[in-house]
């Protein structure tokens, strides 16, 4: 249960929305609902959410599972995103304006949410292509900022290089979900909503978050993000179980650590990858993200046969 994946075209990471953080909560699990069929979803499916797993995954009571349930019912279909998306003919960028779901029901007697996504959201959350964000719902279940989650998918979306590019400030706003009247000035979003992110991600989070202002005159006009993910001793992420079978490798952490062992110590391979002055150690532990990332995968998979790797 605790390595349960959200994943996310990285299309709907770069949305924009405002969610209360338990209508955020409850969207995640029903990403991870629609993955635990199987089957895959459509438009029509019914995602059945219980305040069982609402009190599991995110550790509040009874009483608080069963509001955020009935609340979700009231609100939850009203809520709307947007997103940029190509013209199929002319190539052209459009805005869309979608619902998160195009129905909701509330079984008050036995305390279930049932959802069904709206058809621009199913192909969002279940299509696995290149280019697309995955994390384990736990990393997210002790933040109780709304402006956090959003935050750590925004950056885990950039998790192989540790950095995002400089984002638009007005940009970042409106993916956080932010009115153009809301703190507009910039020492009360740092305040109110930016600090108390970081605060969140770096405690409870896998990774560690800093970020640095870009001005225009003397104007704050964009914000860059590093980050670095947690490691133990062994230069594994802190909360990743060794026996845990990769999504998309089929492969365990333990398994993928040996695989990124040999092909850091392979003198040809080491060769044309490991970036100037890096340690063996230092390329083993940066392999060991970049296993998982199929293009990685496919582009080096004549050094993976040469070493006898099957993956």
């Amino acid at each position: 249960m605790n390595n349960e994946l959200v994943v996310k075209d990285n299309i709907l990471i770069n949305a924009s929305y405002n969610l209360e953080l338990t209508e955020q909560r409850l969207i995640l699990l029903s990403i991870v609902r629609a993955r635990d069929t199987g089957q895959g979803i459509t438009a029509d499916s019914k995602l059945q959410i219980h305040a069982g797993d609402y009190m599991y995954h995110y550790k509040v009571d009874r009483h608080a599972a069963y509001k955020a349930l009935k609340e979700a019912a009231l609100n939850l279909f009203e809520r709307q995103f947007s997103f940029k998306e190509e013209h199929e003919n002319t190539g052209k960028i459009g805005v869309v304006k979608s619902r998160w779901v195009s129905r909701i029901k509330y079984i008050d007697e036995l305390a279930i949410l049932e959802v069904t996504f709206s058809p621009d959201v199913v192909p969002l959350i279940t299509r696995l292509e290149k280019h697309f964000t995955s994390y384990q719902l736990k990393q997210v279940s002790q933040l109780t900022s709304k402006y956090a989650i959003r935050l750590y998918e925004i950056l885990i979306a950039w998790r192989e290089v540790g950095k995002t590019p400089v984002i638009n400030l007005s940009d970042f706003r409106m993916q956080l979900g932010l009115e153009p009247t809301e703190y507009t000035a910039m020492n009360n979003f740092k305040k109110r909503v930016l600090e108390p992110a970081i605060t969140q991600i770096n405690t409870y989070t896998d990774i560690d978050a800093n970020y640095e202002q870009f001005k225009d005159g003397r104007i704050i006009s964009g914000i860059k993000f590093t980050f670095k993910e947690k490691l133990n001793h062994q230069g594994l992420s802190v909360n990743k179980d060794k026996n845990t079978v990769d999504m998309f490798t089929g492969l365990t952490e333990k398994q993928l650590s040996f695989f990124a062992k040999k092909l850091a110590y392979d003198d040809v391979f080491a060769s044309s990858y490991a970036e100037v002055g890096e340690t063996y150690s230092d390329l083993e532990k940066r392999l060991l993200l970049r296993l998982t990332n199929l293009d990685f995968i496919e582009t080096n998979a004549h050094h993976l046969k040469r070493l006898g790797l099957s993956l």
